[in-house]
């Protein structure tokens, strides 16, 4: 267990305020200031000669409003790149400047630390010095920590209570399941730990969650372990995150006597991204804000409901719709200037959410106006790694061009489109960073199936047997690992040969023998599969027949379809390869590439995690069908899915400063299995004025909406070739009549059948069928030695030639052999 977490308080307590016992809050000792234009602001305003304060300046019409309309409930609608930080921070300056609160009277909240952090010292510069006694500036969680530490005893808590992580709730539950008679393996901890956090998240006790919620788990017992968890907890002197809020929102309900107190404590109150709050939030926020009739409710929101993008982590965009009903009278205030975006970018993302029913309503512009702006440009490619191709060398001409790689993003919809654009710019020598979470080949779930592989090619991988011997969970604890790591070091033996070897005594236990035999007897059938099974047959064959894939499948978190989509994502990047030890060698490559976060390098990322960024050139890849809007948004959600994957789609065009490109292809790799995709409802939603397709004939093969209706990106010639990109033609420019020969013509569906597969050797690519097959005996007009570039393998030199067919050593993907007319001279 733990007395601390990510997301605690960043402002000291009030002097021995954690010992003392849990007392009403006093009145405050100083003067209390005087509202609006009395005596008091007046003599502050004379004090400065009645100059209007510095910090207003630079301010537009309607931040100025935001700014000093202090009285009375205020909705700030603010647009992306409007300048929603710097209208709360000064009216935070201002209220303070005025005299109209003291800063222990101001309750501000934000969504991270870092974000109240910035906002205090935004605060500091503009009232020109420190701002002292600001104890309710922080995130919801950490102001109810300091709730809790004070009237905790009013809902069973000491207040030195305890703060569970998540690990430390799991464990708990599992042990509560197991006390109750259950199956802790039909009935995961984990799971059950989710559903609390929903329920916690939309402010639910025991008591009040649905009788159908309710017998979703274990037999209908959920209502009664969450009492239990509840009690247990009780015990303990601990709680959850989630009771972080419940707590507070349980006693100001019980004890309308202390609400009132908070009332009058509370002169003001600001509340940041308010479109990201969830119910249980919002029930806190209510509880503080309203008041009796008569009595003040300067309560200001601040956020944008076109940016509401965390649906599937509770937050409720109606939160924000039903601001002016829950607070009679509020006045709502548009920040639709932009200072960020080109009048192209802004007209293309104003139209897309204007699809949008559940909206307030605001169109966003520009001041400045530039003939030379580029319109947003639309893309189609045939496949993903053309995709990722053609992105590649976009960057790389816009780096030609003196345009730094920090000032680039690609924004993906899901993770497992990050692992093309890391496997391609590694091989052009592009510098990147995945933000927001670890790269492809770092990812948990690509470690451990990625440890599977290396223990079939090598034996001897001690480190990959560790990682997975009990991955998933077999019995084989720490106990038996020390065991055979002990044996192995006695022997100087590898893991795996020891572990072949122990079983043959009695050194284990019975049932830990067992699986460890279980274990042996799948890694030998694996390596005799080896030499002879096509490496990604036998790829699926060890994730299915190890139980890793049924792990995830049978994992109920939010994160298991997103591991079980980039698994499969890992296996269609093995098609590229000959073997599985040139795909563990390429992927060792890839991760010794430099991470140093001071080099100028490319962010690659989930559009979630792009939210209040801004880059100068944006990618957005992957706009199709079932991917973007998302299937799964579609499915579980319906119409306010789709209205929240539209959302996502207005955050990713409004990243872009100077230019935007937005891509789709064909066709994608899908659950395992090439199909062919439409493009993106949202792509027909963009208006032509602001939009450029980009040379849509020579890529994309074009096929009908079917339920959509007709799209004006149908309407592309079919596709001729899939290598059609600038870099492309580039490389192919001196290519012999042989080689032109052997390429021939060929129909999307023909180019469809030889790239995956369907008819040829499996897993292998158009080029890698066209040098199996080509006969030519034509002199290549290369030389031994000759230094060239390969669009997917980068740069190496020729060290064997025979007719049109060149071995070449390449410098990061090794020895390969491809046709002259794929390369050119550096």
């Amino acid at each position: 267990m733990s007395n601390s977490f990510d997301d605690m308080p960043f402002f000291d307590e009030e002097p021995g305020e954690m010992a003392r016992k849990p007392q009403p809050p006093a009145a405050p000792a100083e003067r209390a200031p005087v509202s609006g234009g009395g005596i008091a602001a007046r003599a502050m305003a004379a004090r400065d000669g009645g100059k209007r304060p510095d910090y207003l300046a630079g301010l537009n019409p309607e931040q100025t409003e935001a700014v000093e309309t202090l009285e009375g409930p205020v909705l700030v609608l603010a647009g992306a790149g409007t300048g929603k930080t710097r209208v709360l921070t000064t009216r935070i300056a201002h209220i303070l400047n005025t005299g109209r609160a003291f800063p222990s009277q101001i309750l501000a909240v934000t969504f991270t630390n870092k974000a109240a952090r910035e906002m205090k010292e935004r605060i500091a510069l503009l009232v020109g010095g420190a701002v002292e006694g600001m104890p309710w500036l922080g995130t919801f969680h950490s102001i109810g920590v300091k709730l809790l530490r004070r009237h905790g005893e009013l809902v069973g808590l000491r207040s030195d209570f305890t703060i569970l992580d998540t690990d430390d709730v799991v464990r708990l539950i599992k042990q509560i399941i197991q006390a109750e008679g259950l199956d802790d393996k039909r009935w995961p901890a984990k799971q059950f730990a989710g559903m609390i956090d929903t329920w916690k998240n939309k402010g639910l006790g025991p008591a009040d969650i649905p009788e159908g919620d309710a017998r979703a788990f274990a037999n209908g017992r959920g209502r009664d372990l969450y009492f239990a968890y509840q009690a247990r907890l009780t015990t303990l002197n601990a709680c959850d995150f989630g009771d972080l809020l419940m707590h507070p929102i349980t006693i100001f309900r019980k004890n309308p006597d202390l609400l009132k107190e908070y009332h009058g404590r509370f002169r003001y109150i600001l509340v940041d991204e308010y479109q990201d709050t969830n119910t249980a939030q919002y029930m806190w926020l209510r509880l503080l804000a309203q008041r009796s009739k008569g009595e003040p409710q300067n309560v200001c929101c601040v956020g944008d409901d076109d940016q509401s993008i965390y649906g599937w982590r509770g937050a409720e965009v109606d939160n924000i719709l039903r601001f002016e009903k829950d607070f009679p009278g509020a006045k709502v205030i548009k920040l639709e200037r932009n200072y960020r975006s080109t009048e192209h970018i802004l007209g293309a993302a104003a139209h897309l959410i204007a699809h949008n029913e559940g909206r307030l309503g605001k169109t966003l512009f520009t001041d400045r106006s530039d003939p030379d702006d580029v319109k947003v440009q639309v893309h189609a490619s045939w496949d993903s790694e053309e995709e990722a191709r053609a992105i590649g060398e976009e960057i790389e001409q816009l780096q030609r061009g003196k345009h730094l790689l920090n000032d680039m993003a690609i924004l993906v919809r899901a993770s497992f489109q990050m692992r093309e654009f890391e496997d391609r710019f590694v091989t052009l020598g592009l510098n990147y960073r995945v933000i927001g979470g670890p790269r492809f080949y770092e990812r948990l779930e690509i470690r451990d199936a990625m440890a599977y592989f290396r223990l079939v090619a090598q034996a001897s991988d001690d480190l990959a047997f560790e990682r997975i011997i009990n991955t998933p969970k077999r019995g084989l604890g720490d106990t038996t690992v020390r065991a055979l790591h002990d044996y192995a070091r006695a022997r100087d033996i590898p893991m795996l040969a020891a572990a072949a070897d122990i079983i043959e005594t009695d050194e284990l236990k019975p049932k830990a023998r067992k699986a460890l035999f279980d274990v042996i007897q799948s890694f030998r059938r694996w390596q005799e599969l080896l030499e002879n099974t096509p490496h990604t047959e036998l790829a699926e064959q060890i994730l299915e027949e190890s139980g890793y894939t049924d792990m995830w499948k049978n994992d109920k978190s939010a994160e298991a379809p997103g591991r079980l989509e980039n698994l499969k994502e890992l296996i269609r990047s093995m098609e590229s390869f000959e073997s599985m030890r040139g795909f563990l060698e390429h992927v060792s490559l890839v991760m010794d590439a430099e991470t140093n976060e001071n080099l100028d390098a490319v962010s690659i990322m989930t559009l979630h995690s792009a939210k209040g960024l801004e880059f100068d050139t944006v990618f957005l890849p992957g706009w199709e069908e079932g991917l973007f809007p998302h299937q799964r948004s579609l499915d579980e959600s319906g119409r306010a899915g789709l209205e929240e994957e539209r959302r996502l789609a207005y955050v990713g065009i409004t990243r872009a400063k100077h230019r935007c490109h937005i891509w789709f292809v064909s066709n994608r790799r899908i659950h395992g299995l090439w199909q062919s995709t439409l493009p993106s409802r949202f792509l027909d939603e963009l208006p032509e004025t602001h939009v450029e397709v980009a040379a849509m004939e020579q890529s994309y093969g074009g096929y009908g909406r079917g339920g959509y209706g007709q799209s004006r990106f149908d309407k592309a010639e079919p596709f001729a070739n899939s290598y059609s990109t600038p870099g492309w033609k580039r490389a192919q420019a001196n290519k012999t009549d042989a080689t032109r020969d052997n390429w021939g013509t060929r129909s999307g569906h023909a180019v469809e059948r030889i790239g995956y597969g369907e008819s040829g050797p499996k897993g292998r690519t158009i080029e890698g069928e066209l040098v199996a097959k080509s006969t030519s005996s034509e002199p290549s007009r290369f030389t031994l030695g000759d230094r060239v570039f390969h669009l997917k393998f980068g740069n190496g030199n020729i060290t064997g030639i025979e007719g049109n067919k060149l071995t070449i050593e390449f410098d990061r993907a090794g020895q390969k052999r491809v046709l002259d007319g794929f390369v050119e001279r550096v």
